[in-house]
């Protein structure tokens, strides 16, 4: 959390966010949220939806899936790598920098 004790992003809110690859192709995101307050948020309808995972990410929102597993306070978004792991323009090739924009997404203004 920040030093003003006010949650501002989504990292504020998780134990953990991470990004790995989900074979060549794809990219997989989780995030181990703290509670289930900061779940419902993060989990709710319309914060993380496909469209502001597209707008962060530059890929089609229709091939964004997002998996809620609220018994575990989990969060898990699959998205099209942008290049092939390995390939010639691939700047990260373990996905595992890919996380954040998602943990710096801010949480809205009412939290």
């Amino acid at each position: 959390m920040p030093e003003t004790g006010t949650p501002r992003t989504v990292a504020d809110l998780a134990l953990e966010v991470r990004s790995k690859n989900a074979g060549p192709f794809w990219v997989t995101m989780e995030l181990f949220i703290r509670d289930s307050t900061g779940y419902d948020l993060v989990a709710g309808p319309g914060y993380l939806s496909a469209p502001v995972i597209a707008r962060l990410y530059g890929v089609a929102a229709e091939t964004i899936r997002i998996f809620r597993i609220p018994e575990l306070n989990v969060v898990k978004i699959s998205f099209p790598r942008p290049v092939a792991q390995g390939s010639l323009r691939d700047r990260d090739i373990h996905a595992g920098q890919h996380h954040v924009p998602l943990a710096l997404y801010p949480l809205p203004e009412v939290f």
